[in-house]
């Protein structure tokens, strides 16, 4: 019987990885600048097409403006941008809503790949690679593919500590 315990998070420095015990869990793909990342299933809430989303606020450039959906506010995040790409065109867009720990965000990416099942076997840690970049859990293989591993609330988190007033779209 498996004890539920703080699991340590892979990628930070003196943890080790979860127990192979811990079965695997299901991961969300999306395609990103030519490589394909995976964040936790568990805060996905939805996925919507960008041009389905009430809009009231557009303009800015990573947070690509604030929405509304199902009855939430949220800001829209546009990942391209924030990683140095450019933005595609709006009738082209699919929004990966997230639920995290501190609130719900929209996120653009190139595109959801799929829904992959990874045991703590099949993430490898990463060497050292610094406190200021912990959102990188690891590096995933599932069905012949690499996979960046993220800890989606740490990247989003330290967009918009990073980017300060920029962030708000008016």
């Amino acid at each position: 019987m498996m004890q539920s315990s703080n699991t340590p998070v892979l990628g930070q420095p003196g943890l080790a990885p979860p127990s192979p015990d811990a079965g695997p869990r299901q991961f969300l793909t999306f395609r990103l600048g030519g490589l394909e990342y995976a964040i936790d299933y568990r805060k996905v809430r939805e996925l919507r097409p960008f041009k389905t989303l009430e809009r009231f606020a557009a303009d800015g450039e990573i947070v690509k403006g604030v929405a509304l959906s199902r009855g939430v506010i949220m800001p829209i995040v546009d990942m391209r941008v924030a990683f140095g790409q450019h933005p595609a065109p709006e009738n082209e867009i699919d929004v990966v809503i997230l639920k995290l720990s501190s609130c719900i965000v929209g996120m653009v990416t190139d595109g959801v790949t799929d829904i992959v099942e990874m045991g703590s076997g099949q993430i490898a840690p990463l060497p050292d690679v610094g406190e200021e970049i912990d959102y990188l859990l690891g590096l995933g293989q599932a069905h012949g593919r690499k996979l960046i591993v993220l800890d989606i609330d740490k990247l989003m988190s330290l967009r918009q500590a990073s980017l300060g007033p920029q962030t708000v779209a008016a």
